[in-house]
C-alpha cells in the first residue's frame, strides 16, 4: 500500500475533518448537559437524550479514528 497516494491522503484528511466536527459537537453536548444539570429542576428526559446522543457521537468518532489509524497487531 502506498501512503503517498493522493486519494488516500484526501480521504484521511476528510475523515480528520469529520472527526474534528464530531469532537466539537460532543464538547457542545457536554456543555449543554452541564448547563441543564445546574438548574434547580433539570429536565431529566432531555439530559438522558443528550447523553445518549453524546455516546453515539463518541462511538462514531472511535470508528472514524480506527479508519485513520487501524489497530495493527505486531
Amino acid at each position: 500500500m502506498n501512503d503517498d497516494d493522493p486519494s488516500t491522503s484526501a480521504r484521511s484528511e476528510a475523515i480528520k475533518g469529520r472527526v474534528a466536527a464530531l469532537r466539537q459537537e460532543h464538547h457542545d453536548l457536554d456543555a449543554s448537559i452541564h448547563a441543564l444539570e445546574s438548574i434547580p429542576r433539570p429536565d431529566q428526559l432531555m439530559i438522558a437524550r443528550l447523553k445518549r446522543k453524546k455516546l453515539i457521537l463518541r462511538d462514531e468518532i472511535v470508528l472514524l479514528e480506527d479508519q485513520i489509524l487501524p489497530d495493527i497487531i505486531a
